[in-house]
């Protein structure tokens, strides 16, 4: 998977600029400010429809424009492939795959296998469950469209589950029947999705930890776990137990929404216990774990963007991520710094070739 040319109309801070990239390794580099994570969340918009680091689509239009344009050609099995993200104010966001816009844009998830290791990714650990989840689910979604669904199902229908909640609530009424139905149908596609989860997670947590030992020289033991309500009971049991308490707080208190990811380092919360360089190999080998994976699941070498990833790392688990990187295991990469000097350096390494964007 390789992305040859890129054009971007009105995005962010962009009037209008174009790229054409080196098949293996390029570098944005540049002063803090001036465009190079949103370069990399643009590539990050046309994998999967939306922006990495803003989910309100409106907001990545720059100031004062009416609309963004961000186009792709992608060379995918030797075919070129034309991938254009545009939005208009007022109007739904379009994705078109070779002129053809999608019906639904969940049939555009994964057919651009993409990574991205970013300081953003520092949410993973000092954020909420929901961040975790969100992971979890975009790296099963790039290869399991049967998981999405299930997802996408299961949200619609909690929300109607929440919604009549605070109908009881507010009417002072309560109808058993109608709450079972929504209870059985997020028991299906709730179990469905725990499956996926708690044996992706047991497939995951090997090559986790393999990078990391990789990144820290072995300094540190990490382990990475699964949370969810259904290792106690399954999801029926578990709402009719939390009736009484759904009632009073009007919204759903159990279910695979409710899941979360233990990380630890020496086993203790590396949230709390955890350098700043030690959380940020924790990331990248979270990361670099989720590269594996969905090259394995969908057979190509996904897209690599490392967004100011050389910072806060000491020189030591720096070389050790140019030794990966280094390894023909790797397909394109897209790397932001702000040291010129410092990026070239790194790149020459890797005995790859290269291109330098100085913008």
């Amino acid at each position: 998977m390789k992305l040859k040319e890129l054009s971007l109309i009105n995005y962010k801070n962009f009037e209008s600029k174009s790229f054409t990239f080196d098949s293996k390794i390029n570098c944005f580099v540049g002063e803090n400010g001036i465009g190079k994570t949103n370069i990399l969340d643009a590539i990050y918009h046309l994998a999967f429809g939306k922006s990495y680091f803003n989910p309100i689509s409106s907001q990545n239009i720059k100031h004062g424009e009416a609309f963004f344009v961000v186009d792709g050609i992608f060379e995918k099995s030797n075919e070129d492939e034309k991938i254009i993200v545009s939005l208009k104010r007022g109007q739904k966001k379009i994705i078109k795959r070779n002129g053809k816009p999608y019906d639904r844009f969940s049939d555009h998830i994964g057919f651009i296998p993409l990574v991205i290791i970013s300081p953003a990714d520092r949410d993973l650990i000092i954020e909420g469950s929901e961040t975790r989840r969100k992971f979890i689910d975009s790296v099963i979604a790039q290869n399991d469209k049967t998981y999405l669904s299930n997802l996408i199902n299961y949200n619609k229908v909690l929300s109607q589950r929440n919604a009549l909640l605070k109908y009881f609530a507010l009417n002072n009424t309560f109808n058993a029947e109608t709450l079972s139905v929504y209870n059985a149908q997020l028991s299906e596609y709730g179990t469905a999705i725990f499956e996926v989860r708690d044996a992706f997670i047991k497939a995951f947590e090997p090559i986790f930890n393999k990078h990391y030992t990789a990144i820290s020289n072995d300094k540190e033991q990490v382990t990475l776990s699964y949370k969810s309500d259904l290792f106690n009971d399954d999801l029926i049991t578990l709402f009719e137990n939390s009736l009484a308490k759904d009632r009073a707080l009007q919204y759903s208190s159990v279910g695979i929404h409710k899941d979360d990811l233990n990380f630890l380092i020496d086993e203790h919360p590396i949230k709390k216990f955890g350098s700043q360089g030690q959380q940020k190999s924790f990331l990248i080998a979270l990361k670099l774990a989720q590269f594996d994976f969905v090259k394995e699941l969908s057979g190509v070498s996904p897209i690599l963007l490392l967004d100011d990833v050389f910072d806060k790392l000491d020189e030591n688990r720096v070389s050790q991520i140019i030794k990966m990187v280094d390894d023909s295991h790797f397909g394109q990469l897209f790397i932001s710094d702000t040291h010129p000097e410092r990026t070239e350096n790194v790149v020459k390494e890797t005995h790859q070739s290269y291109k330098m964007f100085k913008l």
